[in-house]
């Protein structure tokens, strides 16, 4: 988000800026779903909700557990949230006490280990790089396991990387976690529907059933169904837990949006074919990028399995001109090709940075041209 509105500064100030940096759909939220919005403003339902979410939506989002997943939950188990982000933290806050260790696989989503903190919990970050695709192996799981981990954090399909763990690599990490019965698990699937791969995506749990009493598992509608600042997150998980997460929500935000809820019911009840029309726009703009990105000099990216980002690694051409980090390197992208990135230091991985496709074909081609400009000039001075 730094990165975006430093863009849009500079493009205020009158300069050239493409901006690849937010984690925003470029598509509109499509119509049934701003209908439902609308019709909620129409008919009066603007007043305050339960705490924790409207029936309505809690029933619809277990057809949907029920559904994609096959995962069964009451309505005591579900959790409407103002974004993934706060059921994110609503979890470290009611389950984290002060010493407690949760392990977060890096790369990582940005506000992960700061939740933590925020909740006097410290952050475990085992490294799996390139060479292993992103994904932690369960020899580095066991490994950041100690007596004082409490939470484990696991986002798959990944932000920043796209990496997605398959139902085999899940359950074998899940074997770990079945020999430690103190630990949480918390998955983040906001990117399930933005998937491409021929297996069919996997959540941990449904991986591993056996974790389904001690597993948080986290969604929203945001990234599918291009619904960003409508703000809303939400949760399956054990009922003790849950009931928990919502007490510190009813005590920071109360209930999230009332149009908001009406148009999320919208969302998952009604048809499905914008998802995939969106998904494959994203699927072909990947294509491109990655294909872009791995032709640059010093430039090397995996195709990710999900997501609207490509992780690139940029430390060979860090090195061959002479750029000490990856965040000078996305100073030299953002002022000398007028391209905004985001460096991967805040993903907990240096000397790599992230690119959003989650924009038109023609701006990611101008991008990217713009790039490799500079990099060969660069190169050749």
């Amino acid at each position: 988000m730094a990165v975006t509105a430093r863009a849009a500064r500079l493009r205020a100030q009158g300069k050239d800026v493409i901006g690849l940096g937010a984690g925003e759909p470029d598509f509109d939220t499509p119509t049934h779903i701003a209908q439902a919005g609308v019709d909620a403003i129409s008919s009066g339902f603007t007043r305050y909700t339960s705490v924790d979410g409207i029936d309505e939506l809690k029933d619809a989002i277990i057809a949907k557990f029920q559904r994609d997943n096959r995962l069964s939950y009451e309505r005591s188990q579900i959790l409407v949230s103002s974004g993934a982000k706060q059921t994110i933290y609503n979890l470290c806050m009611a389950l984290l006490d002060p010493g407690d260790e949760a392990v977060i696989p890096a790369p990582y989503w940005v506000s992960y280990p700061d939740m933590v903190m925020l909740a006097d919990g410290h952050p475990v970050m085992p490294y799996a790089g390139m060479a292993q695709g992103y994904k932690i192996t369960p020899r580095q799981l066991e490994a950041s396991i100690t007596p004082k981990t409490r939470l484990l954090l696991l986002n798959s399909p990944c932000n920043p990387t796209g990496a997605a763990y398959t139902r085999a690599e899940l359950h074998s990490l899940g074997e770990v976690l079945l020999e430690h019965p103190r630990i949480v698990i918390g998955t983040d699937d906001m990117y399930e529907k933005i998937f491409w791969e021929p297996e069919p995506f996997s959540s941990l749990v449904s991986a591993c059933p056996g974790l389904f009493s001690r597993t948080v598992t986290i969604n929203g509608v945001s990234k599918a169904y291009a619904m960003t600042g409508w703000r809303i997150g939400y949760c399956g998980g054990p009922k003790e837990l849950i009931t928990a997460m919502a007490t510190i929500q009813g005590q920071s935000t109360s209930n999230p949006c009332s149009i908001s809820q009406k148009a999320a019911v919208a969302a998952l009840n009604g048809e499905q074919g914008c998802v995939e029309r969106m998904n494959q726009a994203f699927k072909a703009r990947r294509d491109y990028v990655v294909r872009a990105l791995n032709a640059l000099p010093g430039v090397s990216c995996l195709p990710g399995a999900g997501t609207f980002y490509a992780f690139a690694d940029v430390s060979r051409a860090m090195t061959a001109l002479g750029i000490p980090n990856d965040g000078e390197f996305a100073e030299l992208l953002l002022n000398e090709a007028g391209v905004a990135v985001v460096p991967g230091s805040g993903f907990g991985a240096p000397g790599h940075m992230r690119i959003s496709f989650a924009c038109g074909m023609q701006t990611l081609e101008k991008a990217m041209e713009r790039i490799g400009r500079v990099l060969i000039k660069r190169a050749a001075a």
